[in-house]
């Protein structure tokens, strides 16, 4: 196995330890036999814990950061199909990797306080990326009036609950079947397209 075949599979290994332990209770230890490797080998890849936990949070947070696009009126597509899109993209990477997923909702907080500040700004680089979409909305008049602000934490808070139930409880649930259940709640909300 080469080496990054190798820091891949440490990696893989790593996430499905935090997510089935969390954070605090996985040693390295745990890791390195699920693994199948060396103590060493684990820190030609990685410095420590924190690092390799780090890594895998930080993969996740910036696929879904580039997975959210501004809705264009003027395209071709609906904008109904493209508010759809940007849901089924998000529930996408967080439904892939279902381990990653746990450990941003139940264990990332809370690690130490470098780490909750990262994660803290990656929910408000969120929320503050909703917030204009959701102001832009209202100005083409397709968003209800209100406090964009709250909006956008209530959209966040919806879709992690329905995640974090998801992932906690290891139930199986359609792709589409949550999409359009979160498109019609959002449409019975503030959307109106």
């Amino acid at each position: 196995m080469g080496k990054p075949e190798r820091r891949q599979q440490i990696l893989n290994v790593a996430r499905d330890v935090f997510a089935k332990r969390g954070y605090h209770t996985a040693k390295i230890e745990d890791i390195v036999a699920a693994a199948g490797v060396a103590r060493g080998t684990f820190y030609l890849y990685f410095d420590d814990k924190r690092a390799i936990f780090e890594e895998i949070v930080d993969r996740t947070i910036a696929r879904l950061g580039m997975s959210i696009v501004r809705v264009d009126v003027d395209a071709t597509r609906s904008v109904a199909d493209q508010v759809r899109d940007q849901i089924r993209r998000i529930m996408r990477i967080l439904l892939e990797d279902r381990g990653t997923t746990k450990i941003l909702l139940s264990d990332a907080l809370g690690v130490d306080p470098a780490f909750d500040r990262k994660l803290l700004s990656f929910y408000d680089e969120m929320s503050t990326q909703l917030e204009s979409s959701l102001s832009d909305g209202q100005a083409l008049g397709i968003v209800r009036k209100g406090d964009v602000k709250l909006m956008s934490w209530l959209t966040m808070g919806a879709l992690k609950e329905a995640m974090f139930q998801i992932v906690q409880r290891g139930a199986e649930y359609d792709e589409d079947k949550l999409v359009e259940g979160a498109y019609e709640y959002f449409t019975g909300g503030y959307l109106r397209v």
